[in-house]
């Protein structure tokens, strides 16, 4: 009897330490909680519980701990003075599942708030901790191992440096499309900080990886694959070469096409941006890819929405600006909105003045008649490039293109007075011509 009630008293203890756990962790998920818990001494009982002997209770305590620390810098930094950091690391390797998916989720939670928050998860072994979960055999902790990751890379060039010999490119063609996208997320957040890393990024096979990636997966790993890639595009022009050689122009030119999602192909088209914006050959990338079209029609599109739209603009503005081929210009002088159609003009002022057959070409396509036809504000620069423009002809063949011209000639005929002589004087002339052949018909029949 004895035995049993003893039993009894350390079950109730267990559940009693299992019901308070799981009681903070479901006060912790909601933010006007957070202060409350924490005056009330939650970070010390629940460190306690880190360390129990029950492993259900040691991950619920984790749990509950970083859903505290994720709303709040200040008890992420009380964290981080606690030592809770090593502690709940602490033979991460030989922990369930379960619990190493709560650790990380800890170790992400501090990291996410500040450079100096990353710091002290990667001082503390979170860096090592997380690697170690990166290489388990179960898809969810990898997927948590590799969000870690990025949230520490994403502050800073030291934090993705001290990251970036992971090896995590692999797990971006992942079969389970959870850790694809995290390893996309990762590489993503290195990529952006330097041109140092977004090299080794690309001289480890990024870029393939990248495009597979958004080729192959369904819908989710797609955005950070593509926001990877307009990160590596924008550090150099030869990275940017480098993703036109794989394909990726025409790749997220596919992707635009077939994309409904406002927010999706708004990073679409950013990341086009930075691959077209460096030189004319990148841009003819884009215009060999038919990219122009579909932006004007986004960009002109009343139900797409304003992010989008802007994304659009800034796209078509930096590419233009450095595109020089005149067949993918020549149709949107004729369908671009007045506020692109700037850049378009820009071009063929830059064009024209160097190139005879261009020109030639220009006005047989009806390029210096819409020209003609733009109507303009005195001293804009759009203004000053259709100047230019003009100086590239001849002023008569300027003159008949502009607006107005064929009513002026007709006006002119009308307006005309004839200045042909009397039908009378050409009468009496031609009856003097007659009476003179009579006579020397005559003359000629005496010699008979």
């Amino acid at each position: 009897m004895t035995a049993r009630t003893i039993v009894q008293v350390f079950d109730q203890y267990q559940k009693a330490r299992m019901s308070f756990v799981q009681t903070v962790a479901d006060l912790a998920s909601r933010t006007h909680n957070v202060e409350c818990l924490e005056n009330a001494g939650a970070l010390d009982l629940l460190r306690l519980l880190l360390a129990d002997t029950v492993p259900s209770i040691q991950q619920m305590s984790a749990i509950a701990l970083g859903r505290l620390a994720s709303f709040n810098e200040k008890i992420a930094q009380a964290l981080v003075r606690r030592e809770i950091i090593p502690q709940l690391l602490r033979g991460i390797d030989k922990q369930n599942k379960f619990y190493k998916k709560a650790a990380l989720f800890v170790l992400r939670a501090i990291a996410k708030h500040t450079p100096e928050m990353a710091s002290a998860v990667v001082h503390s072994g979170g860096l090592e901790a997380s690697i170690i979960c990166l290489e388990d055999f179960d898809m969810g902790v990898k997927e948590v191992a590799a969000l870690c990751l990025g949230h520490i890379a994403k502050h800073n060039k030291s934090l993705a440096q001290a990251i970036v010999d992971a090896e995590v490119l692999i797990y971006m063609a992942h079969q389970d499309e959870d850790v694809s996208r995290n390893a996309a997320i990762l590489t993503k957040e290195i990529c952006k900080h330097s041109l140092e890393l977004a090299q080794l990024v690309v001289n480890t096979g990024g870029i393939g990886g990248l495009i597979d990636l958004i080729g192959t997966s369904k819908s989710s790993p797609k955005l950070p694959a593509i926001m990877a890639l307009g990160y590596i595009a924008g550090q150099s022009n030869q990275l940017a070469i480098a993703i036109i050689g794989s394909a990726g122009v025409i790749q997220l030119a596919l992707l635009l096409q077939e994309e409904k999602e406002d927010h999706i192909r708004a990073v679409i088209v950013w990341a086009l941006g930075q691959i077209g914006k460096h030189t004319p050959e990148h841009a003819k990338a884009l215009a060999v890819a038919n990219i122009f079209p579909k932006l004007i029609e986004l960009y002109t599109n009343p139900k797409c929405d304003e992010d989008l739209k802007a994304k659009c603009k800034a796209t078509l503005k930096q590419v233009l600006q450095k595109c020089i081929h005149v067949e993918a210009l020549e149709p949107l002088l004729h369908d671009a909105p007045p506020d692109i159609l700037k850049y378009v003009v820009g071009q063929y002022s830059k064009i024209l003045p160097n190139d005879a057959r261009i020109r030639r070409l220009f006005v047989t396509t009806g390029g210096l008649r819409k020209v003609q036809e733009i109507q303009t504000e005195l001293g804009s620069t759009l203004s000053e490039y259709i100047s230019v423009i003009n100086c590239c002809f001849p002023e008569e063949i300027v003159r008949y293109y502009s607006p107005g011209y064929p009513d002026s000639l007709l006006e002119a005929v009308e307006q005309y007075q004839p200045k042909c002589p009397s039908l009378l004087g050409v009468e009496q002339r031609g009856s003097e011509l007659s009476t003179n052949l009579t006579d020397s018909s005559c003359s000629l029949n005496e010699y008979e």
